[in-house]
């Protein structure tokens, strides 16, 4: 949660904007601006979505309508798109959420091990869920990862059919980060399921290592062939699936025992409970909700210039 800037509006739609939820050092790869708002009588907080500056608001906005019709586990659920065709933006409830590049600064470094097999499976149940109905999310990165206290959300649904139409090459596109982009996709091809593969390899690689195009060496022992696999640019030698990559995240030694029996019915270490965070990490989420309870309402006029880092 981050204060904002002259060039921030204090208004979006029906919300008056009190934060952003970005750091500046993370806005070359977030595909959106992301806003903490509050409705005037003050009984609603959500999260505001709007295009980057530049980006095609027909494209942003044709994505957030996708987005807000799906039910996807683990998809970030939107409640209401809205705007003007040149600037449109979407609203999620708001619960206390860190992006996945917060978290490892809340943490200190790269996450243990546990941790991203956890957050990972939960990932990839979400794919999964959305494959199965024909879906593919097509933004996955480490800055769409919303981490909260009760397990991640993916948002940023279709940033990359968002920026640039099939067929158009995509290296190198504001907002995506490249080693979050599949080789078949970055050269124009459709997004495809493994490409969604490929990309939460990369966000499997950052929450290791700080870095999404890691060497073998830095990644933890038991994850390099996983990552490895899925991050190769051969879409046969990656994990055909996003359950594959599920499977291999609850595996015998990483799971509870009633994780793995209730696994061949499509359950995850997740079902029951969310994941455990580090204590950071839950300390900078509480740290986040209470300066969301106590700041107060811009004017109409005035930006909202009071909100504090507080991670």
């Amino acid at each position: 949660m981050e204060r904002l800037r002259q060039d921030d509006p204090s208004h979006i739609g029906p919300y008056a904007i009190l934060a952003r939820l970005d750091a500046d050092s993370a806005e070359r790869t977030v595909p959106e601006r992301r806003y903490l708002g509050r409705t005037p009588d003050g009984r609603r907080t959500v999260l505001v979505c709007v295009p980057r500056v530049g980006a095609d608001p027909s494209r942003w906005a044709i994505e957030a309508e996708g987005a807000r019709r799906l039910s996807v586990p683990r998809f970030l659920g939107i409640a209401e798109v809205g705007g003007t065709a040149g600037f449109p933006w979407y609203a999620a409830p708001y619960t206390p959420a860190l992006p996945l590049p917060a978290v490892l600064a809340a943490y200190g470094g790269p996450l243990p091990e546990d941790t991203v097999r956890r957050l990972g499976a939960a990932l990839a149940e979400g794919l999964t869920a959305a494959h199965a109905q024909g879906v593919t999310h097509a933004g996955l990165s480490p800055a769409s990862v919303l981490v909260t206290a009760g397990g991640p959300l993916l948002a940023c649904f279709g940033a990359v059919r968002a920026a640039a139409p099939d067929g158009v090459r995509r290296t190198g596109l504001p907002g995506l980060d490249p080693g979050c982009l599949a080789v078949e996709q970055a050269v124009g091809g459709r997004p495809e399921p493994l490409g969604d593969v490929f990309a939460l390899g990369a966000v499997l690689a950052y929450a290791s290592t700080g870095h999404t195009v890691p060497e073998q060496s830095e990644l933890p022992p038991g994850l390099r062939r996983l990552v490895g696999s899925c991050l190769s640019s051969d879409p046969a030698v990656r994990p055909q699936s996003a359950r594959d990559v599920l499977r291999a995240l609850v595996s015998p030694g990483a799971a509870p025992a009633a994780a793995q029996e209730a696994y061949p019915a499509a359950g995850t270490v997740l079902d029951h409970a969310a994941p455990p965070l580090p204590g950071r990490v839950v300390a900078a989420l509480a740290a986040q909700s209470a300066a969301l309870l106590a700041a107060e309402l811009p004017s109409a006029q005035q930006p909202f210039t009071s909100a504090q880092k507080v991670h």
